[in-house]
C-alpha cells in the first residue's frame, strides 16, 4: 500500500539526481539497505596500526584481535 510522505526539496532533487529509470521507492529502499563494506586486508592493517597507537595499554591489539577471532 502506498504511503505519502513530505521530504525537503533538497532531499527530493538529490534523490532526483540518483532515480534514473528507478522509482523514488526503490531508490530509497538501495540506499537505506544494510551493505556491509568490504575492507582490504591493508585497510584493515592500517585501522589496527592506528588503533594500537591510541591504546594505551601495553597489549597488543592485533595479537587480541587474532586471538578472539582465530581463539589462538
Amino acid at each position: 500500500m502506498p504511503k505519502v510522505i513530505t521530504i525537503s526539496e533538497e532531499a527530493y532533487e538529490a534523490l532526483k539526481k540518483i532515480k534514473g529509470n528507478r522509482s523514488f521507492s526503490q531508490v530509497i529502499l538501495s540506499l537505506t539497505k544494510n551493505k556491509k563494506k568490504k575492507y582490504s586486508k591493508k585497510e584493515i592493517l592500517e585501522w589496527l596500526e592506528k588503533l594500537e597507537k591510541k591504546v594505551k595499554k601495553k597489549e597488543n591489539v592485533s595479537e587480541k584481535i587474532d586471538e578472539i577471532l582465530y581463539k589462538r
